[in-house]
């Protein structure tokens, strides 16, 4: 195997899984698109020209890859029909691996909420957030301008504070409605 694919492999495949896994919420999903990402970058790697760091390079195909599998289980679901699928076949239930290491409610009810965002909205705040790149990193990963990465991540902040309200809102009401039973 060559060298350079090795070395890149070491360095960032847990953050190409995470990415990836945070964005499908399943599991054996994310290992296949990582192995989609991968090709896609032993087909291209003799083109990389260094404009941006590998990482975010590597984050911007692993973002393409994601973009073309929602994009494909959307067509499965319209030929298939809404009946044929639930929600447990497209693995929107899964727990985190964080909702599973912290038994916190508040970092539960986070990631809960952040799949109820665009997949713009998730793909800013995971790469901010989770994978702690800057702006001007996430805007390179994207292809977005810097003032667009801004403008997702407020938009996104704003609409992850306002579900993280009314599933907070949501739990309460059920808490009590459970007590008075």
């Amino acid at each position: 195997m060559d060298p350079v694919f090795e070395q890149l492999y070491e360095k960032y495949h847990d953050d190409l899984f995470n990415f990836l896994f945070y964005m499908v919420r399943n599991r054996e999903q994310a290992e296949d698109l990582v192995q989609e990402v991968y090709v896609k970058v032993l087909r291209s790697y003799k083109r990389f020209q260094g404009q941006c760091s590998e990482k975010t390079w590597l984050l911007s195909i692993a973002r393409h890859v994601a973009i073309d599998f929602f994009r494909k289980q959307k067509r499965r679901r319209q030929w298939a029909g809404p009946s044929e699928w639930s929600e447990e076949q497209i693995g929107v239930n899964e727990l985190m691996p964080e909702e599973i290491a912290i038994q916190k409610e508040e970092i539960q009810l986070m990631y809960r909420c952040l799949a109820r965002c665009t997949v713009d909205q998730r793909l800013v705040l995971i790469l901010r957030f989770i994978q702690s790149l800057s702006i001007a990193e996430t805007a390179a990963a994207l292809g977005w301008t810097e003032s667009k990465v801004k403008t997702t991540q407020h938009r996104a902040l704003k609409a992850l504070k306002q579900y993280m309200e009314e599933e907070a809102k949501r739990e309460g009401w059920r808490r009590e409605k459970a007590q008075l039973e």
